[in-house]
């Protein structure tokens, strides 16, 4: 009972910190293509080190779908960065 407590504590604070934020430009996406850009903040996310200027990721398109995530990949890298309180989310846009 023990491990399982301390397996859903654990799991809560991993998973807890996934967030996604999708955002639709015109019509949304039109050919499926993505481009994918880690960005990075410092401060636990309040100041970034890193621009991402998702109408250049978008190629010129006027429909597209910006979705901006710490997905786990993130998470996993965060939990060895954490510690100099550098962090990263991934931003995708799919035109």
């Amino acid at each position: 009972m023990k491990k399982l407590a301390v397996l859903a504590i654990l799991a809560i604070f991993v998973l807890g910190a996934c967030y996604t934020q999708t955002h639709t430009v015109g019509a949304g996406p039109q050919t499926g293509e993505t481009t994918e850009v880690r960005q990075w903040f410092i401060l636990f996310g309040l100041i970034p080190l890193t621009e991402v200027d998702s109408q250049e990721m978008a190629a010129g398109a006027t429909d597209y779908e910006i979705v901006t995530e710490m997905n786990l990949i993130d998470v996993v890298i965060g939990m060895f960065t954490q510690a100099v309180t550098v962090a990263p989310r991934t931003v995708t846009v799919t035109r």
